[in-house]
């Protein structure tokens, strides 16, 4: 019985596969990345994007923008940034730059479309990472991380190893730039006395 591919619409839709990616992330990318359905995964990213976005203005006021006039009015025109502008870009700039990186360590490949929808739903954990707790932001990128390799694997068809060299870049800039990642692995390795 062939399981059908592509991920179906609306708020329910965006639920499940959170909920999928995060507990089944090999069955999720082998049956759930299609070639040229993005739309699911832009929505799921953006989804995931204005969710953490959300937990860092209400666990965290002082990182409202204050360009917008008072906190509640800033806060929701910095959201609908975040939807509209910083997720869309974000997703697909760090898609050509892990293309670009495919072709130099995937010989065989999926298209880009399925690299842009691995890249999305890799998020999914940081949609947990918007309160400023070091320990769960830090593991929230980690494992965004790797379901970044692990997608990757099973999307192009490559060896764990050829993953993990093709995705190093690309998963600094979302998990540890992006969401904050390395910052909270800094906090952690000084609280530990590491560094």
């Amino acid at each position: 019985m062939t399981i059908p591919r592509g991920r179906a619409r609306g708020p329910s839709a965006v639920a499940r596969a959170w909920a999928e990616v995060l507990v089944r992330p090999v069955r999720f990318f082998g049956t759930g990345v299609a070639p040229g359905d993005q739309a699911p995964g832009l929505v799921f990213a953006v989804c995931v994007a204005v969710a953490f976005a959300g937990g860092r203005f209400l666990f965290d006021p002082a990182s409202i923008p204050t360009a917008f006039g008072g906190p509640a009015i800033s806060a929701v025109v910095s959201l609908l940034f975040v939807a509209v502008f910083v997720a869309p870009a974000g997703l697909h700039l760090t898609a050509a730059l892990q293309t670009v990186l495919l072709i130099l360590f995937v010989r065989d490949r999926a298209g880009i479309s399925e690299t842009v929808q691995v890249i999305a739903y890799a998020t999914a954990p940081c949609a947990l990472a918007g309160p400023p707790v070091p320990e769960l932001r830090a593991a929230c990128a980690l494992y965004g991380a790797g379901l970044l390799v692990m997608g990757i694997r099973e999307v192009h068809e490559t060896t764990t190893v050829r993953a993990v060299a093709a995705t190093v870049v690309p998963a600094s800039l979302v998990f540890g730039s992006g969401f904050r990642g390395f910052d909270a692995i800094a906090t952690l390795l000084a609280r530990w006395y590491i560094i």
